[in-house]
Parts: structure tokens; sequence; C-alpha cells
């Protein structure tokens, strides 16, 4: 029988690299994101490995779409046996009285709206099957806000609570929940943020060494791949010179 992932944002990131990391570890995968293109060339990359991929192209924030595209999955790929929530974004780094409410609205549809509408979805299966593991990627901003961090802060404490309180509700299950919560990690995370702004999403990472796509799926595979009776609840991923949400140590 196959193991089968399931990856939201799969086609950038945390998790396009999910998607190779599950696939080394003998993993059949179902990859989603709203770009079709972009899915078909991680698709053909992966396949050619011997992976077997099935796509789903809609966007987390449609909740009709993500059902009608997780009704259309077929019989053999059903048994899910890993969910990572990792379709997410940050917009804007404004002040809160400043903030633009669109930004307000992408990041809360997508990052909490969107990890509620996949979880229900898909989770019932797990519960009923009495096996699963839904796996959230939240942030160190959930921890603690840090200026101008504001809504996304907020959307990424609501990771950690909507986690809690899933882990709670299936603990009379072998249902294993996770959130998975990194700091500074060098991906297209910051270019998005800052719509487009490549000069000032670089000097994001100016002075350190980030973390990467790939070592943040090491630590989901890890939680995945932990016995049956060892739940991974939360793991803090940072990189060697970052304390926190607020304190980072840049060479000069």
């Amino acid at each position: 029988m196959m193991k089968i992932a399931l990856i939201t944002g799969a086609t950038s990131g945390i998790g396009e690299a999910c998607a190779r990391r599950f696939a080394e570890g003998g993993y059949s995968l179902i990859l989603t994101a709203r770009r079709a293109d972009k899915l078909a060339a991680v698709k053909a990359e992966l396949e050619a490995k011997g992976t077997k991929v099935l796509t789903l192209v809609f966007d987390v924030r449609d909740a009709e779409a993500a059902k009608q595209a997780v009704d259309s999955i077929p019989a053999e790929w059903q048994n899910i046996d890993v969910l990572i929530n990792n379709a997410g974004l940050a917009l804007g780094l404004d002040k809160e009285y400043e903030g633009d409410p669109e930004d307000w609205n992408t990041m809360i549809d997508t990052n909490i709206k969107g990890l509620l509408t996949m979880t229900r979805l898909i989770v019932p299966a797990m519960v009923k099957r009495n096996e699963g593991h839904v796996i959230n990627v939240g942030s160190v901003a959930g921890d603690a806000a840090y200026a101008c961090g504001n809504v996304y802060c907020a959307t990424k404490a609501a990771v950690k609570s909507i986690s809690d309180g899933l882990r709670i509700d299936v603990a009379d299950t072998a249902v294993r929940v996770t959130n998975l919560k990194p700091g500074l990690v060098e991906t297209n995370f910051s270019n998005v943020r800052f719509h487009g702004d490549n000069e000032r999403a670089d000097k994001v990472y100016k002075g350190i060494k980030p973390l990467t796509g790939a070592d943040i799926a090491d630590v989901a595979f890890y939680a995945a791949s932990a016995p049956k009776h060892v739940q991974i609840a939360e793991v803090l991923v940072l990189a060697t010179h970052q304390a926190n949400g607020n304190v980072i140590h840049r060479e000069a």
C-alpha cells in the first residue's frame, strides 16, 4: 500500500522542498497550488525519479474549488497519510494603522481559512481510519508579534491555536498534529511580502545564513517518520544566529 502525502502550496519554497523530501522518503504525492504550469513542472521532475504524483490546481482561499478538487481524488489516492498545510504568505510590512486591507484579507483567507478548509476536507477520513498526520506550517512569528508584522503574526498565532485545538480534538484517535514553526527561511517569501521588490527582499537575508526550504522539509519528514506512539507536537526551527522573531545577529 502506498504512503500518500498531500502538500498545499507545493510549487515553491517550503512546499516544493517538502515534495522533494517526501518523494525521497517513498511517499506518493498529491500536490496542490494555484499555477498549473508550475505544478506540471514539479510533477514531471518527481515522476522522472519514480514518484507517483497527482496534481490539483486550486486556490485554498476558494473553499468550493478546494472541495471540488478533493472530491475528484481517485479512490486509490484517498487514504492520505500526511496533510501538509503549507500554503501561506506574508504581504506588506507596514504599521498596523497604515496597512493595506487587501493584504490583510489575502493573508487571513490563505493562512487561516485556507488551512481550515483543507483540514475540514481531509481530517475526517483520517479520524475514520484512526490514522494520519497533519503538519501545519506556522512560524516563529506566531509566538510573538514583531514590528510591522501585526496581521501576519496574528495569522501564524492562529495556526498555533488551530493546531493545538485540533490536537485536543483528535486525542482519542491515532491522528497526530504538528505545528512546524520556521524562523528566517530564504525562499520567495520576502519577495512576495514586498510585492516583487527584489532589492528589499534580499536585505532580509543580508549578514546571516538563513534556513532553506530543504531544512524545514527535513524536520517535517522527521516528524512524519517518528514512531506511531510519538507525536512531535511543535517544533521551532531557527537559523543559528536568530534567537526569536525579533533578535537576529547579522555580520557586518
